[in-house]
């Protein structure tokens, strides 16, 4: 599928994902095509929420309204799993987008995927691994704020300030990261280069390319400080060698050279 063909819903978890985040969002997503829908989901009486009404009518985003019936629990997940499911049988897209660190929606992304749909993740590096490989490419939201250093919108950064400010609080536990650890990309890349490379120990980059993004959804050089592109980011390492012919990129193990 081309990317100019696809037609997107764009589903964001507001009760999950914080507005600095929006510029970012709708950026990556019309990368991918065309955005059909906006929706942003959560309980719009809550004051936890005010941040993101102002982003909303900025960035031509349909709030879905969804109280909380229940204590503890995100009230916007069946909100937004009911609306993927209505907008999968219109059958007017191709493509979702679920902006969400929560594992809960791993299962709607595997079963919008059973329909063909092509599903693209974004959330926090805290997002489960179960949801990261689920979708067909992930990417990190922090990591992409961090690397671009997008300015933060007036109101939040008064909010950054008045936390930096309150008294020191017990430090809670810091969540795991669900980024893949470098060394392991490296030992999958040497590894793919080893099952389709040439005689001459080459292997053509777009496969490699693609089939490491297959093994890694949320993998980007912006994952480990480094804002380039992937092929870049591979020929600055020690253990691979790059070839390029005019259009055509190759790439091999140092071992093999």
């Amino acid at each position: 599928m081309d990317i100019e063909s696809k037609s997107i819903a764009l589903l964001i978890d507001a009760e999950n994902i914080s507005p600095k985040y929006i510029e970012i969002i709708i950026d990556e997503a019309n990368k991918y095509g065309k955005i059909n829908y906006r929706r942003v989901y959560g309980d719009w009486t809550t004051p936890q929420l005010n941040p993101w009404k102002q982003r909303i009518s900025e960035f031509g985003l349909t709030p879905v309204q969804q109280y909380a019936y229940t204590s503890g629990k995100n009230s916007s997940d069946f909100t937004l799993i009911i609306d993927a499911m209505d907008i999968l049988y219109s059958g007017k897209v191709n493509s979702f987008c679920i902006v969400s660190s929560d594992s809960d929606f791993t299962k709607l992304v595997t079963r919008l995927r059973e329909d063909n749909m092509f599903v693209f993740g974004m959330g926090e590096s805290k997002t489960p691994i179960s949801l990261v490989n689920s979708c067909e490419t992930f990417a990190y939201l922090d990591k992409m704020l961090s690397a671009e250093k997008v300015p933060l919108p007036l109101e939040e950064k008064k909010e950054e300030v008045a936390a930096k400010k309150k008294p020191a609080k017990t430090q809670t536990p810091k969540l795991e990261s669900s980024i893949t650890p470098l060394n392991k990309i490296k030992i999958e890349v040497k590894n793919i280069i080893e099952q389709n490379m040439e005689d001459d120990g080459w292997a053509y980059w777009s496969l490699v390319a693609q089939l490491i993004q297959r093994k890694f959804p949320g993998f980007h050089p912006r994952n480990y400080g480094e804002n380039v592109r992937v092929i870049q980011f591979f020929e600055k390492m020690d253990e691979f060698e790059i070839k390029k012919l005019n259009t055509v990129i190759h790439i091999r193990n140092k071992s093999k050279a």
